[in-house]
């Protein structure tokens, strides 16, 4: 990259090398973010990078390469340890009618997410502040998180969070192998994406597990997953993410604030 090469310069390169169309209020979020980004860092160390190209390309197209692997449409995602928004916000920007969770435990990380959803008035989103040990059941259709679990760990502690025929996204590195191994005869099935981060060399592995839609026998790990479907989940859908009622599973009813009937 060339050291005089401006933040949206790079941003917009790596957004095209990623084929994600990058409007004007993309790349001003973005921007935002960088700034409140490295304004915060000097009293909460959210990151060991510290020039605009590292946390241009090591974390925001870093956590778009997510996109990749996740079902189009009106989803439930949820970032598992967030911590400075990673992959979670940068996912969110470029695809805003995804209902978001950012599960982060700490509270000073926790208190920069919703700095940074108010500065950027992203709606449709909610930061958890919890280990996600202490989780109640949120019924999510994908979960992701970045190097923060080995595969094994991951699937056993978001399998009670995530709907039936919904997905584990998981960023790794040259272990990965090693990890699938590990997983032996689970009822998983599973795939690996391996992309370069854009303007780079490095490689990663993106590992994208289905919870199996059935009990029983083991799912067979040769399924094609070459179109991935949203989940299909009834109308109507409840869009009031502090309702507990929500929680438990209620998609809204006729006459609830939050109620809003599919089209």
């Amino acid at each position: 990259m060339h050291p005089l090469s401006s933040p949206e310069s790079i941003l917009i390169k790596g957004l095209k090398a990623l084929s994600l169309t990058h409007l004007t209020e993309h790349l001003n979020a973005f921007m935002t973010y960088l700034s409140e980004l490295k304004k915060w860092n000097r009293a909460y160390n959210l990151t060991s990078l510290k020039t605009d190209e590292d946390i241009i390309i090591k974390h925001f197209l870093d956590s778009l390469l997510y996109l990749k692997a996740m079902p189009h449409g009106e989803i439930r995602v949820m970032d598992v340890g967030s911590g400075a928004g990673f992959p979670g916000i940068p996912i969110k920007i470029v695809r805003p009618e995804i209902e978001m969770y950012l599960v982060e435990p700490k509270r000073k990380k926790a208190a920069f997410l919703r700095h940074m959803i108010g500065t950027l008035r992203i709606s449709n989103i909610e930061v958890v502040e919890k280990r996600v040990e202490d989780l109640e059941s949120m019924d999510v259709d994908v979960a992701v998180t970045r190097a923060l679990f080995d595969i094994r760990d991951f699937c056993k502690k978001l399998s009670p969070v995530l709907e039936r025929g919904g997905i584990l996204i998981l960023s790794k590195g040259p272990k990965v192998t090693e990890e699938l191994e590990q997983l032996g005869k689970a009822d998983l099935n599973y795939r690996v994406l391996t992309i370069a981060i854009p303007l780079t060399d490095i490689k990663r592995h993106i590992v994208v597990i289905k919870k199996s839609t059935s009990h029983g026998s083991h799912a067979e790990k040769g399924i094609s997953y070459n179109v991935w479907q949203s989940p299909q989940r009834s109308s109507p859908i409840c869009f009031n993410l502090e309702c507990r009622l929500r929680r438990a599973g209620c998609r809204g009813f006729e006459g609830c604030p939050g109620f809003k009937a599919r089209p």
